[in-house]
């Protein structure tokens, strides 16, 4: 029986370009829900007091912030921010694929004998990964989040946004603001798609290719296990890089416990969940689109390389033909 032969890797960067472009597509479908949970996780409960202060609108739900944001800021308002956050969701994808992809094929290349990673070592690898892509990649996630909390009267672009961060915090290290958040965080993904590839091996064992529902549904189960599990910190990383809440009297957080211990002490220790609704059905829409175009650009890009590398070897060959020919057209000079 014929063994099937699997498809050719790609270079890196066409993991990259493939997990970058299915994000971009992804969060662009989805944005209006990543500014409702970004709203959902910087308001502060309110005191019966200030039930009447329609100078700082309250949102009680996913629906009743869409309704107050649209009636206030109209359908743009949905949207604000839109241009920094797929900016920075292409350049924190390609990082993170490039790297995921770089760290697997050197952990691949170190063994003796090839066997698919374990739980630990695929939570590793994404960490690694992820942690490398934060570092270059968090100045753009502090400064949309800064853009998607701004009143509309406040807006500004996301130069200007930059700016304002860099004048009114420490500097350009403002731009790094929840760093530490953020590498804590880098165990999101390294859930995520660490669960991602065991679900695969577990449904389709051997499977060199899913097809798009079986990657969406792959994809949307494993952000949603991601997402609980981190929550908490994520809610804290959104609560370092936005602005402080009033009861700071513009005082900065320091680092994310204590803006943990801010939420806990003001709402109670449920709120570290808050925006969780938002956040999950976005997370699960976000990953399975993103997993699904990720397939399909994979596949799209290995039968490109195919057929380029045809194209070359058809070159290569008709290059040899004719110099063959010319070599047996050249006829010796003899002397007698």
């Amino acid at each position: 029986m014929a063994v099937q032969s699997k498809p050719a890797p790609l270079p890196t960067w066409g993991y990259a370009v493939a997990g970058s472009t299915g994000a971009v597509l992804a969060n662009a479908l989805v944005y209006p829900l990543d500014i409702v949970k970004t709203r959902l996780q910087v308001q502060v409960k309110r005191k019966p007091e200030d039930a009447d202060d329609s100078s700082d609108p309250h949102y009680t739900s996913t629906w009743d912030a869409i309704t107050k944001i649209v009636a206030h800021d109209g359908i743009g308002g949905l949207y604000t921010g839109l241009n920094g956050s797929l900016l920075g969701v292409a350049s924190t994808n390609f990082a993170y694929f490039y790297w995921y992809t770089t760290v697997r094929e050197l952990y691949f290349k170190s063994q003796k004998v090839p066997a698919p990673p374990s739980t630990a070592v695929e939570l590793v690898l994404g960490a690694i990964a992820g942690a490398v892509a934060q570092l270059c990649t968090i100045p753009v996630a502090v400064v949309t989040t800064r853009q998607q909390t701004q009143s509309k009267e406040d807006r500004k672009g996301l130069v200007d946004t930059a700016r304002e961060v860099i004048h009114s915090e420490d500097g350009v290290f403002g731009l790094w603001r929840g760093l530490k958040a953020s590498l804590v965080l880098v165990v999101n993904p390294a859930i995520t798609y660490g669960a991602y590839e065991r679900l695969k091996n577990a449904f389709f064992p051997g499977k060199a290719r899913l097809t798009a529902p079986e990657a969406f549904l792959l994809g949307a189960l494993s952000k949603a296990l991601a997402t609980i599990v981190t929550q908490p910190l994520i809610v804290a990383k959104v609560g370092l890089q936005s602005k402080p809440p009033p009861q700071r009297q513009g005082k900065p957080f320091k680092g994310f416990i204590e803006v943990m211990r801010f939420i806990v002490e003001h709402e109670g220790l449920t709120s570290l969940f808050k925006g969780i609704g938002p956040q999950i059905i976005k997370g699960f829409l976000v990953q399975g689109i993103l997993m699904m175009t990720k397939e399909r650009m994979e596949f799209m890009f290995i039968l490109l390389f195919r057929y380029i590398r045809k194209l070359r070897s058809e070159q290569l060959a008709k290059a040899a033909e004719l110099a063959a020919s010319k070599a047996k057209a050249v006829v010796p000079i003899t002397t007698k």
